[in-house]
């Protein structure tokens, strides 16, 4: 079986377990006689996407700009810093243990200050993914970096390779198992950040409805809200995995 009927077999069992979930879900509300306030059917939840007060489209976009927008800004970053520490070590002697003291700090801790110093609105949530974001990216991709076998780097430089040739031919492509470690975990966590900063104080978003359809019981859309979110982030996590296959395939070829 090549690679092609693997990834459609995966995505099919994918499929296959989500619609699984959800007919068990239906039935186990029906059959258990569960009242709808709850746990709402999979039907109840998607009428309430008819809900004319609820905008589902501005929640939906303003939580996606916050998730994408940390998640990029922790990826950009995370992997430039990584090649300043592996480039100079004594950068990384100095930096590194400070990243990791203010990791330790818990970030649901943090968003108030974010919001006193940046008011509310996108820009604290985005900043909010992104200190979530940063530090898997950043210890993966280091790690990554430092774990190519010394003698191959040894045997490039006697051939007169320059740091660029080694990090470009050598380093980058051993470590990139390790960069998509770190994505796929972040892209987890991108979710949670933004989600956290919309619970603490924003005016738009589904984190933001979620607590608007607590307050109306509304416990059918609190669920679409969930499904959405969750679709986001599956959106995302998605596009970390075909960004994989398709560098990593390209990667091998070249090999």
């Amino acid at each position: 079986m090549n690679n092609s009927a693997k990834n459609l077999q995966r995505i099919s069992l994918g499929i296959l377990s989500h619609v699984l979930f959800v007919v068990v879900w239906h039935f186990a509300v029906v059959l258990g006689d569960i009242p709808e306030f709850i746990l709402p059917t999979p039907l109840a939840a998607l009428e309430s996407l008819s809900e004319p007060n609820y905008n589902w489209l501005h929640h939906t976009w303003v939580t996606t700009l916050e998730i994408f927008g940390g998640y990029t800004s922790a990826l950009i970053f995370g992997v430039g810093v990584a090649l300043i520490f592996t480039w100079v070590p004594i950068i990384k002697a100095a930096f590194m243990p400070l990243f990791v003291t203010i990791n330790m700090i818990p970030k649901v801790a943090m968003a108030p200050l974010f919001i006193v110093w940046l008011s509310y609105g996108i820009v604290p949530n985005i900043i909010i993914g992104f200190t979530i974001c940063f530090f898997p990216i950043l210890l993966t991709t280091v790690r990554g970096l430092n774990e190519v076998e010394p003698d191959l780097i040894d045997l490039v430089r006697a051939l007169r390779g320059s740091r660029w040739q080694i990090f470009v031919k050598i380093q980058l492509p051993g470590s990139l198992p390790y960069i998509f470690s770190g994505m796929k975990v972040a892209a987890v966590l991108a979710v949670a950040g933004a989600i956290v900063g919309e619970f603490i104080a924003s005016d738009a978003g589904l984190g933001y409805f979620l607590m608007i359809a607590q307050e109306n019981l509304d416990t059918a859309a609190m669920v679409m809200a969930l499904i959405f979110i969750s679709l986001v982030g599956m959106i995302l996590y998605a596009l970390v995995l075909a960004l994989e296959t398709l560098v990593v395939t390209k990667d091998a070829r070249v090999e």
